[in-house]
């Protein structure tokens, strides 16, 4: 099955490139390799605030995640398009890098980030699965409860 109908299947639409709100691109491409910026999760189109352990449960952060995987991917699909090709060109999703918004005390960013992996791992299959970091930081920007960045292979 093609990402874009494993996509379908899954009722995900992919949104547009969002425009970044400071001094930065959305994407770099050096050779197959292709670097997206970090991205903020966002709900009904705003930032979605909050702090893992404080004001958001693992299983809203989680949720978060996966709305982040959702950008992540429609600006994945932007690059290989940039690129002269599509998302079933993926050859690796090689690294994710996400950044949760938590409190000292709180310890589950590995499994709030799983929102953001599992979905990659649903869309491209075992070319999804992915080396993977989960920080926890003081603040995000915006007041955002995750940030999540991903590196890509192209074939």
């Amino acid at each position: 099955m093609s990402v874009h109908d494993q996509l379908k299947s899954l009722g995900i639409t992919l949104p547009p490139v969002s425009v970044p709100a400071a001094a930065y691109v959305p994407f770099v491409q050096t050779g197959n390799l292709i670097f997206l910026s970090g991205h903020i999760a966002r709900k009904d189109g705003k930032p979605w605030v909050g702090q893992l352990g404080l004001t958001m449960t693992t299983d809203e952060g989680k949720a978060a995640a996966r709305a982040v995987a959702i950008d992540l991917m429609g600006t994945l699909s932007a690059a290989c398009l940039a690129a002269g090709k599509t998302l079933d060109d993926v050859k690796r999703v090689v690294k994710v890098l996400s950044l949760v918004n938590s409190t000292a005390t709180y310890t589950e960013q590995h499994l709030v980030t799983n929102g953001c992996s599992e979905l990659i791992g649903q869309v491209f299959g075992p070319v999804g699965a992915h080396a993977r970091s989960a920080f926890g930081v003081a603040q995000l920007p915006m007041g955002a409860c995750v940030e999540i960045e991903l590196i890509a292979e192209l074939a």
